[in-house]
């Protein structure tokens, strides 16, 4: 009877654990789990902090009981393993309440150590009430902190996933929240411009963000934490999260002789096999290759965790014949009333792999706009000036965001280009979609720029144009042309462009705008159709200039 250890439960190595079972009746299946739980759900932890769920209860998937009772495998909560000897192929755990600690042997070995919160030896780091947020005992903490001690105002370090989500539900809560970012924009999985919208965000809501500084120290004052910022700047709260970023945990694997890559993670292959043929390794502490950048990642996210224990045990149990092709990140956030997506790579990720991309911005509406309650929502894509691959998307909005970035998703997995998005078949009915939906229009859009019917200008680009030798048209309305507009435009709304061509410089660069692009694409065309030789459509109109430019403290953007 083969005897299978799994080191490290929640999502990769619960499922490895389960799906173990599923195949293999007759095995020994032990999980080992430092902590005090064995499957809970860390992605609904904010959430339970902010009463959004009040149900302690709800955050546990599986519990050591139950793992015994349904699928007859010992989950051992409580439980360090804190050694493997590969040559003997056995493992030291301690059992952390007792103290005592006993060697067993394996047939084949998953770890899933998941990764730790980064903690920068800042001055006063571990001061009280200041809080790392990664499993059900920081959750705890946390929670009896807000009970006893109700801070008024909370710091939250770092604007990825958790620090947003956390930021929204302190905020819930009535707390006074500031987020401090050292980079120039929150959620680095977005791109600047889009990125935007979640700064708009957040500070509609009261959030205060500060970008761009970081913490030097802390320093408890009373009941009060002083945070001092590398700009010089103090903030007094009553409480810090510390949201920095983790890292993968590989001491166990790194102890063990286990190859790591050189990201950190631990080397796998493609069957989810360590440099250790009896060693497979699954979650968050795991190293693999992009499928589309061909460089090495790690992806902090539960979906492709739990798609990796599963393959791991068809492999434990079948011989290696299931493949693990990676991840493409496909990730989502609730940011208040925003919904932000991504996936695939954005534009750093391309530019660091040297692979050449366009990009397009359209902004849609969720659903047909005489229907009530339509929202619009940005999408930007980025794709292959040669063939159209689609590389990556980002999305913005309120209502239907996540279901177009499982489109995008699906089509990047499978190698498909813009076109497919023209061919996407979508469910339309007025209260779910339009006739064209919005991933049809970033087909549409996508396709016009690869085809050379438009030829584009990005908003960062704007504040680099000569005046002498380029024009800025704003083809909007009057009305809305008064309510702001780029620094040297002039107005020429697109319905009286036509009559007033032969009063515009045929030897200048000619940069159109209107709201969202659509008008000025229309308005371009006229123009390349009528002898102007160098036209250009800003892509997202001035609805991503103005986020963009606007967020960017001390930008002017002005070209003439």
């Amino acid at each position: 009877m083969p005897r299978y250890l799994v080191i490290g439960g929640v999502a990769g190595g619960a499922t490895a654990a389960a799906r173990l079972r599923r195949l293999d009746e007759k095995a020994d299946i032990i999980i080992y789990e430092r902590g005090g739980h064995v499957s809970y759900a860390n992605c609904g932890l904010p959430y339970y902090l902010g009463d959004v769920i009040r149900d302690r209860n709800r955050l546990f998937v599986q519990t050591a009981a139950g793992f015994k009772n349904r699928f007859n495998i010992e989950a051992r909560v409580g439980a360090e393993v804190i050694s493997i000897n590969r040559g003997e192929k056995s493992i030291l755990v301690k059992d952390l309440a007792a103290g005592e600690v006993s060697a067993i042997s394996y047939d084949k070995l998953v770890l899933s150590p998941g990764a730790e919160p980064v903690k920068p030896p800042i001055p006063g780091i571990d001061a009280d009430g200041i809080f790392t947020l990664r499993n059900v005992i920081d959750t705890d903490r946390i929670k009896k902190h807000l009970v006893e001690k109700k801070p008024k105002k909370a710091l939250v370090v770092g604007g990825g996933f958790i620090g947003l989500e956390m930021a929204e539900n302190l905020h819930g809560l009535g707390i006074g929240v500031t987020v401090v970012e050292m980079a120039d924009q929150v959620m680095a999985n977005l791109d600047r411009e889009m990125a935007s919208e979640v700064h708009q965000q957040l500070t509609s809501q009261g959030v205060e963000l500060i970008l761009k500084d970081g913490v030097s120290s802390f320093e408890k004052s009373g009941n009060e934490i002083v945070t001092r910022l590398s700009s010089g700047r103090e903030i007094s709260s009553g409480m810090v999260i510390l949201s920095i970023g983790v890292r993968p945990d590989t001491k166990l694997a790194k102890e063990a002789g286990l190859a790591l890559g050189p990201r950190g993670g631990i080397a796998v292959n493609e069957f989810l096999q360590t440099s250790d043929p009896d060693i497979y390794a699954v979650g968050d502490a795991i190293e693999f290759m992009h499928p589309l950048t061909k460089q090495p990642v790690i992806t902090f996210l539960a979906g492709p965790a739990n798609k990796q224990g599963r393959i791991a045990a068809d492999n434990i149990v079948g011989g290696n014949t299931k493949k693990y092709c990676g991840s493409i990140a496909t990730a989502v956030a609730k940011i208040f009333s925003l919904t932000v997506a991504s996936t695939g790579a954005n534009e750093k990720m391309l530019k660091v792999s040297g692979i050449p991309y366009l990009a397009s911005i359209t902004h849609s509406a969720s659903h047909a706009t005489y229907y009530p309650g339509a929202t619009q929502m940005s999408v930007k894509i980025l794709f292959s000036p040669s063939d159209g691959t689609l590389y990556g998307a980002q999305i913005a909005g309120y209502d239907g965001v996540d279901k177009r970035i499982d489109v995008f998703s699906s089509v990047i997995g499978r190698g498909g280009s813009v076109r497919d998005l023209i061919e996407f078949d979508h469910a339309y009915a007025p209260p779910y979609s339009s006739a064209k939906d919005p991933v049809n229009i970033a087909g549409f859009t996508a396709e016009n720029i690869l085809d050379g019917l438009t030829r584009t200008i990005h908003w960062h680009e704007i504040g680099g144009l000569d005046p002498t030798s380029a024009m800025l048209i704003d083809v909007r309305t009057a009305g809305e042309f008064k309510t702001g507009t780029i620094p040297g435009a002039i107005n020429i709304p697109v319905d009286e462009l036509r009559s007033r061509l032969g009063d515009l410089p045929r030897d200048k660069k000619i940069v159109i705008f209107c709201a969202v692009g659509l008008r000025g694409h229309v308005a371009a065309r006229m123009m390349l159709q009528s002898g102007f030789d160098d036209v250009r459509n800003l892509a997202g109109g001035y609805k991503t200039y103005s986020l963009a430019v606007n967020n960017i403290p001390g930008t002017v953007g002005a070209c003439c």
